[in-house]
């Protein structure tokens, strides 16, 4: 079924759709809510094209919010991180918003439940409140301060946010129902103190904090948010955000929409085990390739438009699920095999000379850039007498399945001529270090007569050709599933992440921009890193191969 937009509909565009042709609503007003306590991943990727998503195609507008109401582990890193991934994805917010902007206004509309009786000081402890709190099958039991006098309520808030207790020796709660089989309506609190913490907004200014389940209800609000949208983990959240909005005196209710968050095969999408994996060193950082993070894909050289596509391939629905890794990299692959220029690259080079190829020449060639699209052009190529193939693209003997270079049998240069291998130099220890070739020059552009040639393998020239690092990366978890058995640590693929040296490469790639992508011919995709490397030392990273190697054979 058709949305707007041309985009598939889904119960959340269903719904949008009902208010806006009631008259419910006139625009819609969405927010990205994210908070700043680590790097975006691609879980999050899907609630900002969700989000913002929805603005492209129905009158409104989209703000960014950081929920930061727990400075013990906020940073201004994660701030400037996530607006960078936003941006990157192709998205700009109407509006920066942070929670902290509203700290004063939450405050007194504290004070507005405590004056009407919907909000008490609690002294208990926070293992008594646990305790007190009850079971899934049995209702909790009232806290002995729940009945204190309103003024003495008002006094003791007031002094909280004076800085007269310490941590953890009182908190605010919601006067709600502690028999209520939500174990979220059991009287939550709704601020708790912390001394000793240097807020990224607000400095010191406050030594109390609201808790997240109070705040983004009257975030949502303050805004003139219509549709707030949350992964169904805040389903049982939703009867406590509606309390709040309907005891005080705020004069807007968004209402609040859950949808099912992504489920991704061989990775983690806790930021709690995402953190583990960057403090451990058992990756290089949040942006280390083999992560989930948007930071990661883009070093890796996920494009914008490829996650994008794999948001709008999964879809939106309250139903929890697993999305295949594959489902992912196909939308990379898709994206790549239309747009990148294709290169030759030598990943495990052996030197082959055409002897009968005249010495001190250089013959230029032209290869088109893309095989489907003129538009992207051609390029020169200088074939001269010494050139690199790859390694794996010669045998000593092979049968007839092989389509690559065998001692006494032919194969074609891609872009390039027939030759022919005559003989294969080895060291002392037998292993092969050279191969002499000859060259039929009657064959460029055309087959020889009378003579089946095996296959065409790429090439570099030895003269003209630049070294460089290549860095395969590979699925950081071995397992579909890490840490179901166990541990997940103990699912960390081991192979995640390969380092080659004295690759050889065309020499336009040494010109090559941070983050410009490629077809390495016949190995894969690849993008220039945009941390390590350097004009003396490029350094290119694997997007993707050229086909799924975890479910079948590969072109590699």
């Amino acid at each position: 079924m058709s949305g707007v937009g041309n985009k598939p509909t889904n119960f959340i565009r269903q719904i949008i759709d009902q208010d806006l042709a009631s008259g419910k609503h006139a625009e819609v007003h969405t927010r990205f809510p994210p908070e700043p306590n680590g790097y975006l991943h691609i879980g999050h990727a899907k609630s900002i094209v969700l989000n913002f998503g929805l603005i492209e195609d129905y009158p409104g507008t989209c703000n960014l919010r950081f929920d930061d109401t727990n400075p013990a582990k906020e940073e201004e890193e994660f701030v400037e991180a996530i607006k960078a991934d936003v941006n990157w994805l192709g998205y700009q917010w109407k509006e920066l918003r942070f929670a902290s902007d509203y700290f004063e206004q939450l405050y007194d509309y504290a004070v507005e439940l405590i004056r009407t009786g919907k909000a008490f000081i609690c002294d208990l402890t926070p293992e008594q409140v646990r305790d007190y709190r009850g079971t899934l099958t049995e209702p909790g039991r009232e806290s002995p301060y729940r009945e204190r006098p309103v003024d003495e309520n008002l006094d003791l808030f007031a002094r909280m946010r004076a800085g007269e207790f310490e941590d953890g020796a009182r908190t605010l709660r919601a006067r709600i129902d502690m028999a209520s089989p939500n174990i979220n309506m059991r009287d939550p609190t709704l601020y708790r103190i912390r001394h000793g913490l240097i807020h990224h907004q607000t400095g010191d200014e406050w030594c109390i904090y609201p808790m997240y389940d109070y705040t983004h209800p009257i975030s949502d609000a303050i805004e003139g948010i219509t549709h707030s949208l949350c992964t169904l983990e805040f389903e049982d959240h939703r009867p406590l955000y509606d309390w709040v909005l309907d005891n005080i005196s705020i004069g807007c209710h968004p209402r609040q929409i859950e949808f099912s968050r992504l489920n991704l095969e061989y990775t983690v999408m806790s930021k709690r085990k995402l953190t583990q994996l960057v403090q451990e060193n058992r990756v290089n950082g949040w942006d280390d390739p083999r992560m989930p993070t948007i930071a990661g894909l883009r070093r890796r050289g996920y494009t914008p438009e490829s996650i994008r596509a794999f948001c709008d391939a999964i879809g939106i629905t309250k139903s929890e699920g697993t999305v295949e890794m594959g489902v992912l990299e196909n939308s990379i692959r898709s994206h790549l095999d239309a747009v990148a220029p294709r290169r030759m690259a030598v990943l495990d080079p052996l030197k082959l000379v055409i002897t009968n190829f005249p010495e001190d020449t250089d013959e230029i060639l032209s290869a088109n850039n893309h095989p489907k699209d003129e538009s992207l052009g051609s390029r020169e190529l200088s074939l001269s007498r010494e050139v690199y193939i790859d390694r794996a693209d010669f045998r000593e003997t092979a049968n007839k399945k092989y389509k690559r270079l065998v001692l006494n049998g032919e194969v074609r240069l891609r872009n390039a001529y027939v030759i022919r291998c005559d003989e294969a130099i080895k060291d002392e220890a037998g292993n092969i270090v050279e191969l002499h070739c000859t060259y039929d020059p009657d064959t460029l552009g055309k087959n020889p007569e009378g003579r089946k040639v095996r296959g065409v393998i790429h090439w570099v020239s030895a003269k003209h050709g630049q070294s460089v690092e290549v860095r395969l990366y590979d699925r950081l978890f071995r397992s579909p599933e890490p840490g179901r058995e166990g541990d997940f640590h103990d699912d960390i693929n081991p192979d995640s992440l390969k380092i080659l040296t004295g690759c050889m490469v065309e020499p336009g790639l040494a010109q090559a921009a941070d983050g410009e992508r490629f077809q390495f011919e016949r190995e894969g995709y690849f993008c220039l890193d945009s941390v390590d490397s350097t004009p003396d030392k490029p350094v290119f990273n694997r997007v993707v191969s050229l086909r799924d190697s975890w479910g079948g054979s590969n072109e590699n």
